[in-house]
């Protein structure tokens, strides 16, 4: 009986160690590589003159970092991180959803939680995997999409090793 006790402990725990195994080879969009984004996205709102709210989810739409630049719009808090949602639920841009909604299903410019404007976009490992989102406002869309870019561009390196 012990020994038959002691095999389905053993038995347990290295499903146990399989399991955790597997969670921490699963690629995710850390904290760091969420604040070196929005340091990224600052900096070239602050070249360009633009004052943005920077919201930046993992790949469940939960919020990682938030950064509100100073005198950023208030109401532009809720749109950025609308955007973010937008592309951690779609994993394309919110630019993608904005020409979807004009030229195939108009319906989903109305549907609750989506961004149908340019600033939002996926966060996408060098193998295509969705980890997480980004969404910018309080510039024009296409400069939020600038800007949101920026950050996608400042963590490229680590994008490349997942």
């Amino acid at each position: 009986m012990k020994k038959f006790i002691s095999l389905i402990i053993l038995s347990f725990s290295a499903a146990l160690f399989t399991s955790a195994n597997a969670v921490e080879m699963r690629p995710v969009l850390t904290l760091d590589m969420a604040k070196k984004m929005a340091q990224a996205c600052e900096s070239r709102a602050t070249v360009e003159g633009w004052r943005m709210n920077i919201a930046i989810m993992d790949a469940g739409g939960n919020l990682i970092y938030f950064q509100r630049m100073d005198r950023a719009f208030l109401k532009s808090i809720e749109i950025a991180i609308l955007k973010a949602e937008t592309s951690a639920g779609f994993p394309f841009s919110t630019k993608v959803v904005e020409e979807i909604a004009a030229t195939r299903v108009p319906g989903i410019a109305h549907v609750p939680g989506v961004a149908a404007f340019e600033g939002g976009l996926p966060v996408m490992t060098a193998s295509g995997e969705h980890i997480g989102s980004i969404g910018v406002s309080g510039a024009p869309a296409s400069d939020d999409g600038i800007c949101a870019q920026a950050a996608i561009d400042a963590i490229a390196a680590e994008l490349a090793d997942h």
